[in-house]
């Protein structure tokens, strides 16, 4: 089930981007088979498997890459596979014996997709790194935050991890993937973060140099700096997000505010900006948050309330839509985006490698008096499997 049914694909397992991009495209039917460690390493969290969302609906086998027997057992994963990802510092799968040149003699039409912070080459490509430097490096961290004179705002990991990276990672094999239909060869991918990241600044990068948009953060009509593009704090302590751009939609929030016929400033006066940040503020504070969400109902006025995780799965809108799952008590985002013929089947849940290990193999093609000798000298974790028919 799926668009991308029977599209088999090797992820080297890691950090949160890499099996992002695994299960993007695991979610859309791919054979995604997750190859991880025989020991756990220190990668900064710890979390059970039930809750580890990122490798839902994949297949996961553990696999000893300092062996020998296990890079042969590697390069013969390769040859069956379309796609590679790893999320490695440079170097890392050369060292190990699978770099893109091992593994694409193996399989010339193999797409290897390669995730880094920094990129595969330049100065900071061996450094270490995480989110919030790659967008420090890209000019967006600079231009995040509501205050003017205070220090960016530190969000939460999509910008540089799953936006600039997994993402763009995700388009580059599909795209490649494109391309071999005309060439019948494989290429290599190097998505690099801080420059995705930058890619999706274009549209501000634009406005600056058109004069549109102050590099001073909080002081622009996007970033929390205009009044009507902000949120507001409630009577109950909630908060609601107001985004009345357009003239019309801004007219539709003072109606519902009752500030229609107040003496006000313009809009677009940037002088008067904090009088009516002060007005808004001052309405907003007089009803709750659910209270103000019921004001707004059914118009374009551009307010919603601000929900947490527990609220935004359980809201009104996600029951409508499906847009959240809940297995085995777990609840987790559906699947994005939908299709209207070629729908993905259901989601299962992260897999344990010790369990799934040798089916995954068996079902890779891998002989499984091969596998019984491989799990019994440790160069894989899991149990024998029967022979398929």
């Amino acid at each position: 089930m799926g668009p991308l049914r029977g599209l088999k694909v090797l992820e080297m397992a890691g950090l949160g981007p890499a099996p992002f991009c695994g299960m993007l495209l695991a979610d859309l039917g791919a054979e995604v088979l997750s190859v991880q460690r025989l020991a756990s390493a220190d990668l900064g969290f710890d979390i059970p498997t039930r809750y580890d969302l990122l490798n839902r609906n994949k297949e996961a086998v553990a696999v000893d890459l300092k062996s020998p027997e296990g890079i042969e057992l590697m390069l013969d994963l390769v040859r069956g596979s379309d796609l590679l990802i790893e999320g490695f510092r440079p170097g890392v799968m050369e060292r190990l014996g699978l770099g893109p040149e091992a593994c694409m003699a193996a399989n010339p039409g193999l797409i290897y997709g390669r995730m880094t912070g920094w990129g595969q080459s330049g100065p900071l490509s061996a450094r270490a790194g995480h989110d919030i430097n790659y967008i420090a490096m890209s000019g967006a961290l600079a231009a995040i935050g509501s205050e003017p004179g205070g220090p960016p705002a530190v969000p939460l990991n999509y910008i540089g991890d799953f936006g600039g990276g997994s993402l763009y990672l995700a388009m580059g094999l599909l795209a490649a993937l494109h391309e071999r239909r005309q060439s019948g060869l494989g290429q290599v991918i190097d998505a690099a973060m801080v420059d995705g990241v930058g890619s999706m600044m274009a549209m501000h990068y634009g406005y600056w140099q058109a004069g549109q948009w102050e590099l001073q953060r909080g002081s622009n009509t996007v970033d929390g700096g205009s009044p009507w593009y902000t949120t507001y704090r409630t009577r109950d302590g909630g908060y609601v997000a107001v985004g009345a751009v357009e003239k019309r939609f801004y007219a539709e929030l003072l109606s519902v505010l009752g500030l229609a016929d107040a003496d006000l400033p313009d809009q677009h006066d940037r002088e008067g900006w904090p009088r009516l940040r002060a007005a808004f503020a001052e309405v907003f504070a007089t009803r709750s948050r659910d209270e103000w969400e019921a004001a707004f109902a059914g118009t374009d006025a551009c307010v919603s309330p601000v929900l947490d995780m527990a609220e935004a799965a359980g809201h009104e809108l996600a029951r409508s839509r499906g847009a959240f799952l809940c297995n085995d008590d777990v609840i987790e985002p559906a699947p994005a985006p939908r299709f209207s013929r070629s729908a993905p089947a259901g989601i299962r849940p992260p897999p344990v490698a010790a369990r799934t290990g040798g089916p995954a193999l068996r079902q890779r093609g891998i002989d499984a008096d091969r596998i019984a000798d491989l799990i019994r000298r440790r160069v894989v974790a899991g149990e024998a499997v029967a022979a398929m028919p």
